[in-house]
């Protein structure tokens, strides 16, 4: 396999607002991330993803941007951007930032320059629409609940916004709009960045007319974004990006792409088109919006995982991740925090870091962190909560139901303040910080597990050793083992005929192991989050609940 540094990387995805205060204004920033570099280098990351520090009024929490080219005043100013970036390339960490293209701020001057009037020569820029009879230009909802349209009383058009209504859609069929873009995009890599994560890539084209969907909700609770999704003539789109501005720079390039298949993802990532280093795919989110009180489906996420690792082998490259700020916590969802909540989270680690493709860990994983606790409804920060809380109050649900369900779904969860120690506030600020913190932080922070002979911590700085270490385990290839088994997601990863077997009890519940094919031995066992008994035989043996094993293996 050829090397190129973002195959050997492992990503640590930071939320500025919730990971260290500096200032002790309650409010993550970039001087406190500096502080914390040296334990991102001792945990063996070499990339650091900031999720957006750019000006934004936050209706969306960073994600709806103002002005490209500024920092957000709370979290610093360029100076402490530029002075963070030196200090983390002296430790050898690069650093990506979140690139958002498909929307801006509503309080961004291209905007208000755009909404002016309808003869602006900005007004294309955006994408504006007549309405239908006193109703809006068609009937797509937003992804956070509603209508994409608003109304602007001033002009009498609607403008389309597929997240909230303060985050107007970009017109990616306007040139010069796309090279103004290009032109910020160029003078961030100018300044020396590492490439970027860009969000919702995969709804830069919309369908030509903005027709109708034929049933925008489908199943319950799974809206249809059929119409602005992995459009054909995005990939166009993509091109021009990566031929303006990445292909002249060596970085990373991580493409956020709803609705892209296996198949599909070897157009966008493909080293041939040189189009994306990889993207970070959708499909076993679907595993968490079924249900959310459904255990794990071991069996449906081996098949989507396979599929991903075996379409892309030799052709592109995986993104390979369990948690962002999108989600809620990995080990509350699928492990078991209460009664097994090691096990679970190395398990759960095991399982998904050692496959092909580049691992990503967000803030907090590294410990197990779970779920927070909620109380109220008026805790919820997340613009996506508010909406869907103001959708079931309509529906007549009572605050109890509504507040059980968020419990579970809501993304505030995984943005809680990062544990530094047991002291007030995390140690994350020295007032009360701007989201409350996880009340679990006297037992789970950074401190209490690094002190630790066995955590959560130290199995993740293990595992990035290994991976680091091991051939095998970046190019190798990977094969799954009991396919149909519903309980152990089993796999191997083989380079030249050798490598490694990794098998992990994705349940609470004891296991069996059984494979004919593949000899395990007890000396080439190297990495574990149970003492394995030496008298075992590995032809067939008992896994405890969440138990995981790597051993070194040939191929028989």
């Amino acid at each position: 396999m050829e090397r190129i540094w973002w195959k050997d990387a492992v990503v640590y995805q930071i939320y500025p607002r919730s990971f260290m205060d500096s200032n002790g204004d309650g409010i993550g920033d970039l001087n406190g991330i500096g502080a914390r570099l040296d334990y991102l280098a001792w945990l063996g990351i070499s990339v650091i993803w900031l999720c957006p520090i750019y000006r934004s009024p936050n209706d969306d929490n960073g994600y709806d941007i103002s002005d490209y080219q500024a920092i957000l005043e709370e979290f610093g100013t360029m100076a402490d951007f530029d002075r963070l970036l030196a200090e983390a390339h002296r430790r050898g960490i690069r650093v990506i930032l979140d690139l958002v293209l498909n929307h801006t701020s509503d309080a961004h001057p291209w905007f208000i320059e755009s909404r002016s009037s309808r003869d602006s020569p900005l007004r294309d820029w955006y994408i504006w629409r007549d309405g239908r009879d006193g109703h809006p230009p068609n009937n797509w909802e937003s992804i956070f609940q509603g209508s994409a349209w608003t109304l602007d009383p001033a002009t009498g058009q609607y403008f389309l916004h597929l997240f909230t209504e303060r985050q107007p859609d970009l017109n990616w069929e306007n040139p010069a709009l796309r090279h103004a873009l290009y032109d910020m995009v160029r003078w961030w890599l100018g300044k020396g960045i590492d490439g970027f994560r860009i969000d919702a890539i995969s709804h830069l084209k919309k369908a030509p007319g903005l027709p109708d969907l034929p049933n925008p909700w489908g199943l319950p609770w799974v809206p249809s974004y059929e119409m602005h999704m992995n459009q054909p003539g995005v990939l166009d789109f993509v091109d021009e990006l990566s031929r303006e501005t990445f292909r002249h720079y060596d970085v990373m390039t991580v493409g956020e792409a709803n609705g892209v298949s296996p198949e599909q993802a070897v157009e966008w990532v493909g080293s041939a088109r040189r189009r994306l280093s990889m993207i970070l795919q959708f499909e076993h989110w679907t595993l968490w919006s079924r249900d959310p009180h459904a255990s794990l489906d071991v069996v449906a996420l081996r098949k989507i995982f396979t599929r991903w690792q075996r379409t892309l082998h030799g052709r592109g490259w995986n993104a390979l991740y369990l948690e962002n700020h999108d989600l809620p916590r990995v080990v509350s969802r699928w492990g078991d925090p209460a009664r097994h909540r090691y096990e679970s989270a190395t398990a759960l680690a095991t399982m998904y870091f050692l496959m092909e493709g580049t691992p990503f860990i967000y803030q907090g994983q590294e410990l197990g962190m779970a779920n927070t606790e909620f109380h109220d409804l008026a805790e919820f920060d997340d613009v996506f909560a508010r909406n869907r809380i103001a959708q079931m109050r309509s529906e007549g649900r009572s605050d109890t139901d509504i507040l059980a369900e968020l419990a579970l779904t809501a993304r505030d969860n995984s943005r809680t303040p990062m544990p530094w120690d047991d002291t007030a506030n995390a140690g994350f600020s020295t007032t009360t910080p701007w989201l409350t913190v996880n009340p679990e932080y006297r037992e789970v922070n950074v401190a209490a597990q690094r002190a630790a002979s066995r955590s959560v911590l130290h199995y993740y700085r293990d595992l990035i050793a290994l991976r680091a270490a091991e051939p095998a385990l970046l190019d190798g290839r990977y094969d799954a083992l009991l396919e149909s088994n519903r309980k152990v997601y089993a796999y191997t990863r083989l380079r030249d005929g050798r490598g490694f077997a990794i098998i992990c009890n994705l349940s609470a519940a004891p296991a069996r192991y059984r494979h004919r094919g593949l000899v395990l031995r007890h000396e080439a066992l190297v990495l574990a989050n149970h003492d394995v008994n030496l008298h075992d035989d590995l032809t067939q043996f008992a896994l405890r609940p969440y138990e995981a094993r790597v051993y070194r293996v040939e191929a028989g």
